[in-house]
């Protein structure tokens, strides 16, 4: 594979490494000014930046390949069942596993509330994408009637079906279902929301007038918000639950509120208080190019400026953050709430380098280094006010750091931090911290990690998708998987999701931070969205990940359903300080006790995977898209980043390693798989055909590299050669 060679005419020489035109222009024309860093001490701090910490960042990731190697080595040299008293001394003995701090006390000041003292929606998007970046943006606030009307959480068969036009039938299943809503969270003295004919505010009040002629008000006056317009008659009546909004809306000309005994047209929900804008998983960006645009939309979203134009319905429209909400209080007073979600930004991991910078030998730089000092520097226009809008208004800026491998790693990146908040002006512990939780060094030392940067961490999030692959890869020499679908009834995956909330708590984390869950992969199956996603604030997670504006604002029900910070108490009063309760589950590897898997057996896990690695991969290599809803084996779509194919290719190559499936059937069932994903991309007209093109496709051959090559990938992560082949693709 040929890799394209670094122009100098493209770089800027400082005065020891090279850093690409695009990016330098960009930070100076765009990001320095009005930053309060001047530019020629910004460049030679950044110079100084690196020289402490190029070192640092090569010898944790020559640890990480250390530690695989000898855990190789041990489960060579014992073979399964595993022991897991000797397994666990041996993981001490080589510094896999620390012993846990007896206590820990989060030390993280000036949070905003939607991270301390709130539970909903959490939003993750490319923000190389500037449209679905600003959709999650804006997807504070969300359209309960829209939500439900275009779902299947209200039945779409019979005469509920959705229909070409307006159906009047689904119409009232909608307002019935957001009136019982009403009723059960914000319920009236008497009577219901459904029989309302008005609502005004009197004397700071709700009043509500109903059909018997009665008048009524809230069972809880504290229910009630605020409103918009006259208070006599207003446009909106905005009532809050368990720190949450809910704003109806009245509009007596609109369609739907013409014919509502209250005139009510809709009812909107507070949904996603949190986006992360994310620079990783999701994302495509492989060189300086990418990665400048990647910028250019976080500087856009920070300093209030980023739109995109596109055409719907025929009509040209731009997309912009939306404003702030106005309202008058109970006692008259004007007040706002923020029309946006608040952002957090994900920067890549320690892994990945990039060229945006060259070292004096032409070395790339690594990428998370780089990401640490730009996303801060454009965070603090922020800070400074540089926009109509305010994302933190505490102050801080929120980076979520993935992919960590222990407490030495989180360490690290504090140390990162610290040291940027040094080079662009910033007082110490501005930048806070997110935790992903989502590899097994970090899942079995949480609390250490947590201690690490107890100054700054305001999240941890249950990936469960990359924990699941960095699950495979670690325990690669132990034997053979279960099928990739029975990993979900392991012992190891129930032991990660409550030990997560239970070190969360244990470190302090109540009414101080986000304790988060991980992303419902199937955004047309909001039905089972609804009966599934409740178990997350039932657990104590403040919030959980969800595909869609759409699916925030449904799953925003939830938090409304459930009380999280009740439980989050009830769960600190049984707190127990045994740290060993879970640990023997999170070191059991999902090892197959009998793989006397019939032909038809092995053919169908395949398939499976290799649809997904295949139906994946070919869009990241050939259309640069880091993030996608991707139909499966059977067509069902999926929302599929590099977590899921971190899961498939490791499958397949514990598979081959272990001879359970031979070389020659997975590259027929790779040609057989091509096949049918060129038929499911069939419509798309940017689309590479790999059936017939199998030498040549960048994509198959990354695909077969994923499988083939990916007992020796670090960790097994799928980046280093997606990336590859990425470049490969665009310099053809």
């Amino acid at each position: 594979m040929s890799k394209p060679t670094n122009n100098a005419s493209s770089y800027h020489q400082l005065e020891h490494y090279q850093v690409s035109n695009l990016l330098y222009q960009f930070i100076n024309q765009d990001v320095l000014p009005n930053s309060g860093v001047e530019q020629d001490g910004f460049w030679s701090g950044l110079e100084a930046y690196l020289d402490h910490f190029i070192t640092k960042n090569q010898d944790l990731l020559a640890k990480r390949d250390s530690l695989q190697s000898q855990i190789d080595q041990w489960h060579q040299q014992h073979p399964a069942p595993i022991d897991a008293q000797v397994y666990q001394q041996f993981l001490q003995d080589i510094n896999y596993l620390v012993k846990a701090p007896e206590q820990v006390s989060l030390a993280t000041s000036k949070v905003d509330r939607e991270l301390a003292l709130l539970a909903g929606p959490q939003l993750v998007v490319p923000v190389m994408n500037a449209r679905y970046a600003l959709n999650a943006a804006n997807a504070r606030w969300g359209s309960l009637y829209d939500a439900l009307y275009g779902t299947d959480v209200i039945e779409q068969s019979g005469e509920l079906a959705p229909g070409s036009a307006y159906n009047p039938a689904r119409g009232e299943a909608v307002i019935a279902y957001g009136r019982a809503l009403l009723d059960k969270h914000c319920p009236l003295a008497h009577g219901s929301h459904a029989d309302a004919t008005k609502y005004s505010v009197l004397s700071g009040g709700l009043l509500v007038g109903l059909k018997d002629g009665s008048n009524t008000t809230l069972e809880e006056a504290s229910h009630l918000a605020g409103y918009q317009g006259d208070a006599e008659q207003p446009s909106a009546i905005l009532l809050q639950h368990h720190g949450l909004h809910i704003e109806i809306q009245f509009d007596e000309e609109h369609q739907i509120g013409a014919q509502d005994s209250a005139n009510v047209k809709d009812i909107v929900l507070e949904s996603a208080l949190t986006t992360i804008m994310d620079c990783e998983d999701s994302i495509a960006a492989v060189d300086a190019e990418d990665k400048v645009e990647v910028y250019k939309n976080w500087l856009g979203l920070m300093c209030g400026t980023l739109n995109e134009s596109l055409t719907k319905n025929g009509k040209q429209i731009t997309r912009e953050l939306a404003p702030n909400r106005q309202y008058i209080n109970t006692q008259g007073h004007g007040f706002s709430l923020s029309g946006r979600s608040l952002m957090f930004v994900r920067n890549v991991g320690h892994l990945m380098t990039n060229n945006l910078m060259l070292d004096a030998k032409g070395n790339e730089v690594p990428e998370g280094l780089l990401d640490a000092v730009f996303t801060s520097l454009i965070a603090k226009h922020d800070l400074l006010g540089n926009s109509p809008y305010r994302n933190s208004r505490e102050g801080s800026i929120y980076i979520v750091k993935p992919k960590m491998h222990g407490p030495e790693e989180v360490a690290f990146s504090n140390q990162i931090f610290a040291a940027v908040e040094e080079l662009i002006g910033l007082t110490a512990n501005t930048i806070k911290l997110g935790i992903m939780d989502e590899e097994r060094r970090t899942s079995v030392n949480l609390k250490a990690c947590i201690a690490e940067a107890h100054q700054r961490v305001v999240f941890i999030n249950t990936g469960f998708l990359d924990r699941t692959g960095d699950e495979i890869h670690t325990s690669m020499a132990a034997g053979a998987m279960v099928p990739k679908g029975e990993i979900k009834e392991s012992v190891w995956i129930k032991a990660y999701e409550l030990n997560n909330v239970q070190a969360g708590l244990a470190c302090g984390l109540h009414g101080k931070a986000q304790i988060g869950k991980g992303m419902w992969a199937m955004p047309e199956m909001m039905a089972a969205m609804m009966q599934a996603k409740q178990a997350h604030p039932e657990s104590g997670a403040s919030t959980a990940w969800v595909p869609s504006p759409t699916a925030a604002t449904l799953h925003a029900m939830h938090y409304h359903q459930v009380n999280v910070s009740s439980i989050q108490n009830q769960l600190l009063e049984a707190l127990s300080s045994d740290d060993q309760r879970y640990l023997d589950d999170l070191l059991t590897p999902p090892l197959a006790a009998d793989t006397a898997w019939t032909e038809q057996q092995l053919i169908a896990e395949l398939d499976n995977n290799i649809q997904g690695i295949l139906g994946y991969v070919v869009r990241w290599v050939e259309q640069g898209v880091g993030c996608s809803k991707v139909p499966d084996i059977n067509g069902v779509g999926l929302m599929e980043d590099r977590a899921t194919l971190r899961i498939s290719s490791q499958h397949v190559a514990n598979w081959l390693k272990h001879n359970i499936v031979s070389e020659e059937l997975v590259k027929q069932r790779f040609e057989v798989i091509a096949a049918l994903v060129d038929e499911q991309n069939s419509g798309d007209p940017a689309y590479l055909n790999m059936a017939g093109n199998v030498a040549t496709s960048c994509a198959y051959q990354a695909a077969l590299d994923l499988v083939f090559k990916g007992c020796e990938q670090p960790s097994g992560y799928t980046e280093p050669l997606l990336h590859a082949w990425r470049r490969e693709f665009k310099s053809r």
